[in-house]
């Protein structure tokens, strides 16, 4: 079991991930949601391992991920949006070195390349180039790349964007395959794909848990889609720009842009206020 408690993250004064609590069990399918900027990414890479908590806990079973030590222990599977891949390998080439990286003996890591690679239906393509692979094959790599190793936890992070209706069918009963000996955690856009395959819902807003619950039962009691019951639980200022990803951010220029503005109006208005104080004192003077 999944244990979160209190996980935060601070960056300076701004809280991107504020208190959040919630568990996630084995032969589960966890839908972590929230608009642009809500702490999604954050929280994963926290998750991870990638980036340190500011406070609170990630148990798994009974192990402390927050602590180095126990990362050593522990085998996370994870697909980010964009698949960090080698451009220059073949897919068979890279998924041997990715076999290697997470501990497969020697001795079976051919036979469990082969096995990966035809349950992600990129066996016809292992001689190619990464680099020559359309988007729907990267993806699937990527795919093929966070389940090596067979880790009790796999997190995939927008696993269909990009893809065409077929790929994204594909792409959902690989998803639903994983589902009976692990836990998956699977935060997407496409709302439509999150009620499709995800058996609880985390739903986030500026850093904080605005609703955990069973899908069937969320749907249920609300009476309505969870597009309504996103829109309503998220509103329509949410999106901001992850403060950990400033660079490539629109959102983010955009507010420094704001600021810049604000900072000149309050020049202009202050050299205006010293005119009128000069003219005032000038025209005492001058009686």
């Amino acid at each position: 079991m999944l244990k979160v408690e209190k996980l935060t993250k601070k960056y300076g004064k701004r809280t991107v991930v504020d208190s959040l609590d919630f568990t996630g069990h084995k032969g589960e399918i966890l839908g972590l949601l929230g608009p642009n900027g809500a702490g999604k990414t954050t929280t994963m890479n926290m998750l991870t391992g990638y980036i340190a908590p500011t406070s609170g806990s990630i148990m798994l079973d009974d192990k402390d991920l927050t602590l180095p030590k126990n990362r050593k222990k522990v085998l996370i599977g994870y697909m980010p949006e964009v698949p960090p891949l080698y451009n220059d390998m073949t897919v068979y080439e890279f998924m041997k070195f990715d076999a290697e990286l997470k501990g497969e003996k020697r001795s079976g890591r051919k036979k469990t390349v082969e096995q990966i690679m035809d349950k992600c239906g990129i066996t016809e393509v292992k001689d190619r180039l990464i680099r020559n692979l359309s988007k729907g094959y990267r993806q699937r790599v990527g795919f093929a790349s966070a389940i090596v190793g067979d880790p009790e936890v796999i997190i995939l992070d927008e696993p269909t964007a990009g893809l065409d209706p077929r790929q994204i069918v594909n792409m959902r009963e690989l998803i639903l395959s994983l589902k009976e000996d692990h836990l998956v955690i699977l935060s997407s856009h496409i709302l439509s794909e999150v009620e499709e395959v995800c058996d609880h819902l985390l739903i986030i807003s500026k850093g904080r848990l605005v609703l955990s619950d069973n899908t069937e039962h969320l749907l249920e009691e609300h009476d309505e889609s969870l597009e309504d019951v996103f829109l309503e639980l998220t509103g329509s200022d949410d999106e901001i720009a992850d403060v950990h990803d400033p660079l490539t951010s629109r959102y983010e220029e955009e507010e420094d842009t704001d600021d810049e503005d604000e900072a000149e109006d309050d020049n202009i208005q202050e050299l205006s206020d010293e005119l009128d104080d000069a003219d005032e004192k000038d025209g005492k003077e001058d009686n």
